[in-house]
């Protein structure tokens, strides 16, 4: 955690249609993560502490890459894998860059149609069988 004194930051989007298109999809499907990222993550980023880990650094535009984990449930993150905040910070401009939210399929497929749960864990339109089969294979290597 790298913290920056005296400097508020401010949010800025790559694309901000889809950016919050996956965050309301966050939010419908996994409370936990939306709370999170809503009243803990937002806030410290704000303040210039730059939470998760840098995984690029560009010397020369002085920019810092991120990617923060969200909380999520273990089973979803076995099938659709983390949910993860993706984003750059501008430290001489002050800005936050929010650049995307990940896994990218299931939360654009989850804010386009009303998905279906299977044990608890989200599946997507596209692929159920697949989604399921996952499921059911990872509920039998647990037993």
């Amino acid at each position: 955690m790298k913290k920056q004194e005296n400097k508020n930051y401010i949010f800025e989007y790559l694309d901000e249609n889809d950016f919050r298109k996956k965050e309301r999809s966050v939010r419908k499907y996994n409370m936990l993560a939306y709370k999170k990222l809503t009243f803990t993550y937002y806030p410290e980023l704000r303040k210039g502490n730059f939470l998760g880990k840098e995984v690029k650094k560009d010397e020369k535009n002085k920019t810092s890459s991120y990617e923060l984990q969200l909380p999520t449930d273990e089973l979803f993150k076995k099938v659709h894998g983390p949910i993860v905040l993706h984003y750059t910070v501008y430290k001489e401009k002050n800005i936050i860059l929010l650049t995307n939210i990940t896994p990218e399929g299931i939360l654009d497929e989850g804010h386009r149609a009303e998905l279906s749960t299977y044990k608890g864990v989200m599946i997507s339109k596209t692929n159920p069988e697949k989604d399921m089969f996952k499921i059911n294979l990872l509920n039998r290597l647990e037993k």
